[in-house]
């Protein structure tokens, strides 16, 4: 059994903390977001958050031509042809050296490993505002579920310093991990993304029936829930889902409300920042009329509050 001193030693892979959090749970909120994630949604917008390891994010027009990255690279990943800024990321081991001194930002690393008491420390910072508005820690990712060890201790901590603990997942995890943090989770954010199995299995990479499972153990386990769920043109918008995620929520008993989270395209210079290509979804955002037709879909088949996330 690990001892408290060695709990608060364990590390992970973080990859922002976001303070002032108001859309991430109740009251004013630290967010903790965390790198790993067993889905591939093929409209992600946080594609920094999928890999287990820190990535460099570049972005070429912030380039000054300093050459301190080419001088630093210990793999000569970065080279000056000609004033343009050539990166190959075949050559990079990311061991971020070239983003040290990179004053324009142009070169940054995703992925800071961090222990437990140095992500308590920073979430602490502001216990007053939790205090006074009912806030407290959320963890998200990526899926905080798959570094579990560093999540529980990260979840013990919150309940030790006397925090409200939210945890945005999506289900995807065996369900004995979730089963030992029942009593250090006091609300789970939980992705409801695709009904049809076949259909999830193609935009995530798996099937929903784990998710699924999961979600039901949960609310039988008395943990109260809001569903998260992402509406993308094309994909998933359709009325058959709609109503099922109304179906969804009509069946659990601890669902507090349901979010419909419409797609946008900000993923895009993401995917492009970490190498990486989103050739999914329209290059526009969801219009007003568009997200409350989708909102009153779902409202006219239940009494769990539906609002936009």
């Amino acid at each position: 059994m690990e001892s408290e001193t060695e709990k608060a030693e364990l590390t992970g892979l973080v990859f922002d903390i976001k303070r002032f959090a108001i859309h991430d749970g109740p009251g004013i909120r630290t967010t903790v977001f965390l790198k790993g994630c067993p889905l591939h949604c093929a409209w992600c917008h946080n594609p920094e958050s999928i890999r287990h390891n820190p990535e460099i994010s570049f972005i070429p027009d912030k380039c000054l031509g300093c050459g301190y990255c080419v001088e630093v690279c210990p793999q000569k990943a970065h080279k000056i042809v000609d004033g343009k800024h050539l990166y190959d990321r075949a050559l990079c081991r990311q061991c971020g050296l070239c983003t040290e001194k990179c004053y324009a930002q142009a070169l940054e690393v995703a992925g800071k490993t961090m222990s437990v008491s140095e992500v308590i420390g920073e979430v602490m910072k502001d216990k007053p505002f939790y205090d006074t508005s009912g806030g407290g820690m959320t963890l998200s990712g990526g899926e905080p579920m798959s570094q579990f060890k560093f999540t529980k201790a990260l979840l013990q901590a919150g309940k030790d310093n006397g925090l409200h603990n939210c945890l945005d997942t999506s289900g995807l995890a065996p369900y004995k991990q979730f089963g030992e943090i029942l009593d250090l989770v006091d609300l789970f954010h939980y992705d409801y993304k695709e009904t049809d199995p076949e259909i999830h299995k193609k935009f995530t990479g798996v099937d929903n029936k784990l998710i699924l499972e999961n979600l039901k153990k949960l609310d039988r386990a008395g943990k109260k829930s809001i569903l998260r769920c992402p509406i993308i043109p094309g994909c998933n918008d359709r009325p058959d889902h709609l109503k099922a995620i109304a179906d969804l929520a009509n069946s659990l008993d601890n669902v507090l409300e349901i979010n419909i989270q419409p797609y946008h395209p900000l993923g895009k210079d993401k995917h492009q920042r970490f190498g990486s290509d989103q050739s999914f979804g329209s290059d526009s955002f969801a219009d007003a009329e568009q997200i409350e037709e989708w909102i009153k879909t779902v409202q006219a088949n239940t009494k769990v509050e539906v609002k936009k996330g």
